[in-house]
């Protein structure tokens, strides 16, 4: 399995059972999950897209998605995690959703420049090679697709509120799920982007209050922040 960290699969998987509890170790993904869909549908079509949610853990993003009338494909390197997906969605009714085990390596030689919207929320932070996660994103992303890239940047201020606080003194996340110096900053991700063939669009700042538990979309990217970024219709150069 290409460019994942085991270490990392096997830290998501042992938490798969607490994916969908609102109030659990992810209550900071659930608080933020419905702002960071609005930002995605307020800058493109979702419906009638056909949606890949790369590093989908237990299926937040991927059925917000279908919910808004796209058909998802959910793929990420947790089995235990994608198990919770599957059952979730199945409870729910959600057919336009189906999830696989792999890598966005793993499934570029099945899928490449098939999908007009791709979705990789929380998770570059969790790669051995997160440029090359982005490269592949280009590769599976069909001409004119939309690409929505979020993450945590490498600055003292996130240290301080997304490791420290967030983990060891307010516990609203496990302790050890963030590593700082695999953190990456606006414009290193905007570069591997525009390496991968696609143009920036916007970057947005994310900002979550942990006591009120609200979350809005700003222009202060010193801790959380999403990038848009588009494959140009014509294709590469």
């Amino acid at each position: 399995m290409e460019n994942a960290d085991a270490e990392e699969v096997a830290k998501f998987d042992r938490l798969a059972e607490r994916w969908w509890d609102p109030n659990g170790d992810f209550k900071p993904l659930h608080d933020i999950n419905g702002p960071r869909i609005d930002y995605i549908r307020e800058r493109c079509a979702v419906a009638e897209r056909r949606a890949l949610d790369v590093g989908c853990g237990g299926g937040l993003a991927a059925e917000a998605l279908a919910n808004l009338g796209a058909t998802v494909v959910g793929i990420d390197a947790a089995e235990a995690a994608l198990a919770v997906a599957e059952r979730h969605a199945g409870a729910a009714g959600l057919s336009e959703i189906t999830y696989l085990n792999a890598t966005a390596e793993d499934y570029l030689a099945t899928e490449p420049g098939t999908f007009d919207l791709i979705a990789c929320l929380e998770m570059l932070e969790h790669v051995p090679d997160p440029a090359a996660t982005v490269r592949t994103l280009g590769q599976l992303a069909a001409p004119g697709a939309d690409v929505f890239l979020a993450t945590i940047n490498r600055t003292p201020k996130a240290f301080a509120l997304a490791i420290v606080g967030a983990e060891y003194l307010l516990n609203v996340l496990p302790k050890g799920t963030h590593r700082y110096e695999k953190l990456l900053r606006p414009a290193e991700l905007a570069r591997a982007c525009r390496l991968a063939g696609l143009d920036v669009q916007d970057i947005a700042g994310v900002a979550y209050n942990p006591f009120t538990r609200r979350c809005t979309v700003t222009s202060d990217v010193s801790v959380n922040y999403m990038i848009h970024a588009r494959r140009p219709a014509a294709g590469f150069d």
